[in-house]
């Protein structure tokens, strides 16, 4: 069969109709255009491909429901450019969450090195009393330094399961350092 003469809305049809062939076909024609859409928004290669990818997961489970297989590139491209901006929003919320964290922290003084000492042992104690999930979250993220995404796809939950963990794990900090200053 010459695929490059088969239009994408024959295409999705026979994907509807349950031909697996024919998805083949689609994704092989609008990958790399699906990428580049996202690279375009994402200004990230390896960001571009995860969006890329995540676009046809959803494309896949939602095809079914196209009434209009000729509208499946507008479509397409539109699941796509959602994915990207959701990626932005959700690294723009990150950063600010992360610079809000950095202002506070920022803000702590610590007298002389006994001080020091005192609250990294504080903290070293309170970071061994978080649950297991939270220790493993502060690990991968500040020591580690890997991004929200890269933890939640290390640990297999997902990007809210994430900084959910995280926040709950420094405001456990917080308060630590809270009591450490007021002890003071």
């Amino acid at each position: 069969m010459n695929t490059s003469k088969i239009s994408d809305s024959d295409l999705v049809s026979r994907y509807q109709s349950g031909d697996k062939k024919a998805l083949a076909v689609l994704v092989k024609r609008w990958h790399k255009l699906f990428c580049e859409k996202a690279f375009w928004i994402t200004k990230d290669a390896d960001v571009a491909k995860d969006v890329a990818q995540d676009s046809w997961n959803t494309i896949i489970n939602k095809i079914a429901g196209l009434k209009d297989t000729n509208r499946f590139g507008s479509w397409a491209l539109r699941i796509v450019y959602n994915k990207s901006l959701d990626v932005l929003n959700i690294n723009k919320r990150t950063h600010k969450t992360f610079e809000a964290y950095k202002y506070e922290q920022e803000k702590i003084i610590i007298e002389d090195e006994d001080d020091k000492e005192n609250l990294k042992n504080a903290l070293l104690k309170t970071i061994k009393t978080l649950p297991q999930h939270q220790q493993i979250v502060i690990r991968l993220f500040y020591v580690e330094d890997y991004s929200l995404k890269e933890i939640s796809d290390l640990l297999n939950i997902s990007v809210g399961t994430t900084k959910s963990r995280l926040y709950h794990a420094r405001e456990k900090l917080k308060l630590t350092l809270k009591n450490i200053n007021y002890e003071n």
